[in-house]
């Protein structure tokens, strides 16, 4: 389990030295603009918005080759981690009767063609109408809600 979080706190890092310069910059740019706004007095927010914009993209393009080597290098130790260290380690790998004792899915998978109701058999010949709740149900359902609609405003209304 060593190599699997020793990976994963390499990719926090990676993340972190990737993000950090635009986070910096972005930051550095925003104090000064901010401090400049309040000796001038010109509260405008588009004026803070552009410098920074500009900036990170800057800040992008010049770091850019260095970004993608850096997770170029994260995504190669990786599949050599996915592909040599896992599969020879008897920790990571399932015994090959594994399955023998359990099968998932297998009630999911084998379910009967036809129920009690037939419910199964009808959607799986009509897909698009798939009969969830019957007309005279749905009416009678809505004829209900709309009572008790009609009784909790009547009895709001008699309400002091």
């Amino acid at each position: 389990m060593e190599p699997l979080i020793e990976y994963l706190a390499r990719g926090f890092l990676v993340m972190l030295s990737i993000s950090m310069p635009c986070v910096l910059v972005a930051a550095g740019i925003g104090l000064v603009v901010g401090i400049l706004q309040a000796g001038t007095q010109v509260q405008e927010q588009t004026i803070a918005a552009a410098p920074k914009i500009l900036a990170v993209f800057l800040v992008i393009i010049i770091g850019g080759v260095g970004f993608i080597r850096i997770l170029t290098n994260l995504f190669t130790d990786g599949m050599a981690l996915a592909f040599n260290v896992v599969p020879k380690n008897e920790n990571y790998v399932l015994s090959s009767d594994y399955y023998k004792y359990t099968k998932p899915f297998s009630e999911e998978m084998n379910l009967p063609e036809t129920s009690s109701t037939g419910f199964t058999k009808r959607v799986k010949q009509n897909p698009s109408n798939a009969p969830y709740l019957e007309k005279s149900k749905t009416n009678h359902i809505m004829l209900t809600m709309h009572k008790q609609i009609m009784n909790s405003k009547e009895l709001c209304l008699k309400l002091p």
